[in-house]
């Protein structure tokens, strides 16, 4: 064997290598299952207990963890649950939607320290860009300086191709196709020197459940995020799918077809554009579906039948999934209400019950539990994610022994 091979097979076994990918293994086990002590840690990582010490010690002085509260037992010295510290590190999200855009600070534990939003007709780019270049001076403001030096990038989640979609919410096609030319990574670059992660902006909502969320109850699941177009993002193994173009889970594009007949998407059955389009219909603002949560209530006359739809749409798109993967679960989220959400679950969970399931293993339906900032705080996680934690795929051995409310077989 030449010196060629031995060096392309020795490459990722550095110390350094281990090392780094080790304090990953450390950082993701405790974000997954909460503060532990080292003792846990060790069984979990299968590391000797002096290799997680060390490990956990320079963590800390990285200012990464935290100590705990002492755990006495019954015998020795008390165990010390480690735990990520807030403060270790922060990033900025931004989503970009086709009605409003949403800008957070997010900490190491994915609290939100700082957040700001607009709304809009329809995303102009100038005016976007304006408001996050602004917004970011903002929020960073509100850290010290210590902790504007843990800033470690800014996430943007954004539709795929979302100026294909102008016709749907009656936008000019100009404002739309300016961003087909547009590479965001070069527009943030001229005013932040941050690093940035673009993604799609229902797979970012995803990752949010995934890492904040439910998503630790379940190993596979489909999730839908409605907002003013339908979109979703897929888990399998425990880890958010991405794809091999970063488009996976693009469940808006699911074939459906229209009352009379048509063949249509997803994405114009079962979006927030409708209802929209049905207030215009009656001169009824439309902005304040964004603006004003309460507006929901207000508007059950035109709510119901809209949410009629959806959960019929979203039952038979639900099953169509798992015809292709067998999900444990569907999480449904979206840009509107929780006590919406809950509603919306409980009729997609009845109509599924209804459907012919010849085949298929009827998934659980269930809420996600972020809500409309999914998609920003995702875009955020994943900045983090992709610095601090091991990428996505990457086999954890300690979550599926440990994982919470576990099926057994």
């Amino acid at each position: 064997m030449d010196d060629a091979q031995v060096k392309s097979l020795s490459m990722g076994l550095s110390q350094k290598g281990v090392r780094d990918h080790n304090e990953r293994l450390i950082l993701s086990l405790i974000q997954r299952h909460g503060s532990l002590p080292g003792s846990a840690l060790a069984k979990l990582a299968d590391l000797s207990p002096p290799t997680v010490s060390g490990i956990l010690r320079q963590l800390e002085a990285d200012g990464l963890v935290e100590r705990g509260t002492p755990v006495r037992g019954k015998v020795g010295k008390p165990s010390i649950p480690m735990g990520l510290a807030a403060n270790g590190a922060f990033a900025f999200g931004i989503k970009i939607g086709r009605r409003s855009a949403d800008l957070i600070l997010m900490d190491f534990k994915g609290g939100t320290r700082g957040e700001m939003q607009i709304t809009y007709d329809f995303p102009i780019k100038q005016v976007v860009l304006t408001f996050l270049q602004d917004g970011l001076f903002n929020l960073a403001e509100q850290l010290s300086a210590s902790e504007q030096a843990r800033i470690c990038g800014i996430g943007i989640a954004a539709p795929f191709e979302f100026w294909n979609w102008d016709a749907s919410i009656d936008a000019p096609s100009n404002a739309f196709r300016a961003w087909s030319e547009v590479d965001l990574v070069a527009e943030v670059g001229e005013f932040s020197d941050l690093p940035v992660i673009v993604m799609n902006d229902a797979t970012a909502a995803c990752q949010a459940e995934h890492t904040y969320g439910r998503g630790k109850e379940f190993q596979d699941y489909a999730y839908f995020f409605i907002g003013a177009f339908i979109g979703g993002g897929v888990v399998l193994n425990n880890s958010v799918y991405v794809g091999r173009q970063g488009n996976a889970g693009a469940l808006g594009s699911i074939r459906s077809i229209s009352p009379i007949g048509e063949s249509m998407q997803l994405i114009d059955m079962a979006s927030i554009h409708l209802l929209e389009a049905r207030l215009r219909e009656v001169d009824i603002e439309t902005r304040q579906l964004w603006d004003d949560p309460d507006s929901w209530n207000r508007l059950t006359r035109y709510v119901e039948p809209w949410l009629l739809q959806t959960a019929q749409e979203l039952a038979k798109a639900s099953l169509s999934a798992c015809s292709v993967i067998d999900f444990e679960a569907i999480l449904i989220d979206g840009s509107f209400p929780a006590s919406l959400r809950d509603d919306l679950v409980n009729r997609v969970r009845r109509y599924v019950a209804t459907q012919d399931t010849r085949g298929l293993i009827p998934p659980k339906i269930e809420a996600g539990s972020i809500g409309a900032n999914a998609r920003s705080q995702g875009a955020a996680c994943k900045i983090i994610r992709a610095q601090f934690f091991l990428k996505a795929n990457t086999s954890i051995e300690g979550v599926d022994r440990y994982r919470p409310n576990a099926r057994k077989t």
